[in-house]
């Protein structure tokens, strides 16, 4: 008996001492969940409150439950070990309190929270990582310096909520912000400001546009690597884009029409780049030049036009090899070669060859007459369009010009600004007095049109010049160039070789027409009517009259119009013999004859008499009942309207029932 003792008191020992942490743990886990070592598993059970955790939980799994503010209890600020929470997809409506200090990971996505208050984070000062996505946050809504006391964190997701603008006080430590999907339209100058640690930036699916965004908004992120601006109202790509470092530029579903020489400039690192889903014809020749590192090139669904102005990219891809995967440059034009690979064009960019070699020769061959003047330009390129009269100065394709709102030459500085739907402020300042400046402007069409160019000639003394009747959402190239004396005393907007090295372009778009404007718009077209109309309309009137009078004098004469023959041989109304219903059309005995189809109404009526004595004879007025236009009442199947609102006005006029026309 006593070895049986000592042997179950040694197995005893034993399994205590080896697995103590099992046994404590086992007695410690809420039985609502399950525990492995310091995980803790709560998700989708139904859970309204957070149970009783054990000391060594280190992470939380939470999500999926139906947990609210009151459902957080206050020893949860003691859990010293808790490193990440996941409370996502709860019944959380403010952020949560009574979080641990040793929090560094907190999944708050698909909640209802509205507010994010600094005191409550600032009891998180190791916050690294904050999942805010699918919930009700606004601009307003976020205090001040909120995230002031969290100077360690790195990753902030915004996305789906309610904001109207950047988010001000990011922290410093900041390397990845997505505030995709919210309602973003304006970016100034200091939304960015101190976010140099910044490496992944997306800003899809916002209303951003180029003419809301600071020209060195993202200059400042000198470290970005990501840039994602997909689903925007962009026309081209942000200017002074981060180069150094950028890998991933996103530009797809944007309204893209052109990308700006220059535009991509720098960025030798820069792995992928998407255009899908935009309005590109063609790409300006040198636009990848610094793209060596480039390994996708994404631009399916555009309308590319692959004729000569593609030639720079087929070689350049043909250079690049495998080394290069290329999407969607699929041909929409000419037709001869559409829906054909830009790639597989070999004869078709043989033939372009020809032609630029023809060109050169010319040009070079004496003469002083250029031969691009006279070939036929690129289709869809906004800059290769050469005037048919050398007056006309144009953006040259040779030459890189500036597209924002301000341009920069060696001795001119141009500005433009839009004031309203269909006028746009010109100003500008020159270096050395001119005595007089050549400003052009041209509207740029949709698609391969290219809209028409306008000149003027400004006096050097002035600095500032008003461009109206434009066409409202509109976008403009506005030239300017200073004039010599002896280009002034040729009597006609012409210009030299000079004149054209100094020329400077700028960019401007105009607005969209307010309800307000739209009606000023239409009562200015009212009172702009032709004379002539009014007076033809005037006539035509007086002329209806006139018939019409003789219609009526002839019937009188005649004695057609019997009732108002009678009534005016009648002194009084007592000394007639017709009773209501006879005047009003309608006897009231049953000699009536009424055909129910597009029908007719029969009455006899008693002659009426005529200036000389006549025998008496029994006429009958034909009233009809439904109008006469082929159709009655009840319509068939296979009618159809082209007013929208079908074509029996005149049953409800006529006081009918329409079981045409019913709606709610």
């Amino acid at each position: 008996g006593s070895v049986k003792y000592v042997i179950f008191f040694f197995f005893f020992f034993f399994s205590t001492v080896a697995c103590p942490a099992t046994l404590i743990l086992d007695m410690i886990c809420p039985s609502v969940c399950r525990c492995d070592e310091d995980f803790i598993y709560c998700n989708d059970r139904g859970l309204s409150s957070i149970p009783s955790l054990p000391p060594s939980a280190s992470v939380l799994y939470l999500q999926n439950n139906q947990i609210n503010n009151p459902g957080l209890p206050t020893s949860l600020e003691r859990q010293l070990s808790i490193r990440v929470v996941y409370l996502y997809d709860n019944e959380l409506d403010e952020f949560p309190m009574h979080l641990p200090p040793s929090v560094r990971e907190l999944h708050l996505q698909d909640n209802n929270i509205r507010t994010i208050p600094r005191s409550t984070l600032a009891r998180m000062p190791l916050l690294e990582k904050l999942h805010l996505d699918d919930n009700s946050i606004s601009t307003v809504s976020i205090e001040d310096q909120a995230f002031a006391d969290n100077p360690r964190l790195r990753l902030l997701f915004l996305s789906r909520n309610h904001l109207s603008s950047i988010p001000s006080g990011l922290p410093a430590s900041l390397e990845e912000l997505r505030l995709d999907d919210n309602r973003i339209s304006t970016i100034p100058t200091h939304a960015f400001r101190g976010l140099a640690s910044l490496r992944c930036l997306v800003l899809d699916g916002n209303l951003l546009a180029n003419q809301r965004i600071a020209d060195d908004t993202f200059s400042r992120l000198s470290n970005l690597t990501e840039l994602s601006l997909v689903r925007n109202s962009l026309q081209t790509p942000p200017v002074n884009l981060p180069s150094a470092h950028l890998q991933r530029l996103s530009l797809q579903e944007n309204a893209l029409t052109h990308m700006p020489r220059g535009s991509l400039d720098g960025m030798r690192r820069l792995l992928r780049l998407d255009l899908s889903g935009n309005n590109l014809t063609t790409l300006p020749r040198g636009l990848f030049k610094d793209l060596d590192s480039l390994g996708q090139l994404l631009v399916r669904g555009n309308p590319w036009h692959c004729g000569c102005n593609l030639r720079w990219l087929y070689d350049w891809l043909h250079a690049r090899g495998n080394s290069i995967t290329v999407r969607g440059l699929t041909c929409h034009g000419p037709d001869r070669v559409r829906d054909m690979a830009l790639i597989d064009l070999t004869s078709e960019m043989e033939e372009c060859e020809v032609v630029r070699t023809a060109g050169t020769r010319d040009r070079v061959g004496g003469g002083g007459v250029d031969s691009s003047t006279t070939l036929t330009p690129p289709q869809g390129s906004l800059f290769t369009l050469h005037s048919k009269r050398p007056g006309l100065g144009l953006p040259d394709s040779g030459l890189d010009y500036t597209l924002s709102s301000s341009g920069v030459g060696k001795s001119l500085a141009l500005n433009v600004k839009p004031l309203s739907h269909n006028s746009v402020r010109v100003t500008w300042s020159v270096a050395q007095p001119s005595s007089s400046f050549r400003l052009s402007w041209l509207r740029l069409g949709i698609g391969n049109a290219m809209g028409s160019i306008t000149e003027t000639l400004v006096r050097g003394d002035r600095r500032e010049y008003l461009l109206t009747s434009l066409q409202p959402r509109s976008s403009y190239i506005i030239c300017m160039v200073p004039l010599a004396a002896s280009s002034e005393s040729k009597g006609a907007i012409s210009g030299d070789a000079d004149s054209d090295e100094a020329l400077v372009c700028a960019k401007a778009e105009t607005s969209d027409l307010t309800p307000l404007e739209e009606e000023d718009e239409e009562s200015q077209q009212m009172t702009v009517l032709p004379l002539a109309g009014i007076i033809g309309g005037a006539t035509a009137i007086v002329s209806l009259a006139l018939i019409f009078g003789i219609f009526c004098w002839y019937g009188h004469r005649t004695g057609h119009l019997c009732s108002r023959d009678h009534y005016t041989r009648s002194s009084s109304r007592k000394n007639k013999t017709y009773d209501d219903y006879i005047e009003s059309g309608t006897k009231k005995d049953n000699t009536i004859l009424e055909i129910r189809s597009p029908g007719l109404q029969m009455m006899p009526m008693a002659a009426c008499q005529p200036m000389q004595p006549k025998p008496l004879r029994e006429d009958y007025i034909i009233h009809t009942i439904f109008p006469s236009n082929g159709t009655g009442l009840y319509k068939g199947d296979s009618h159809v309207s082209n007013a929208g609102h079908g074509t029996n006005r005149g049953y409800r006029e006529g006081g009918i029932p329409d079981i045409d026309y019913c709606y709610t």
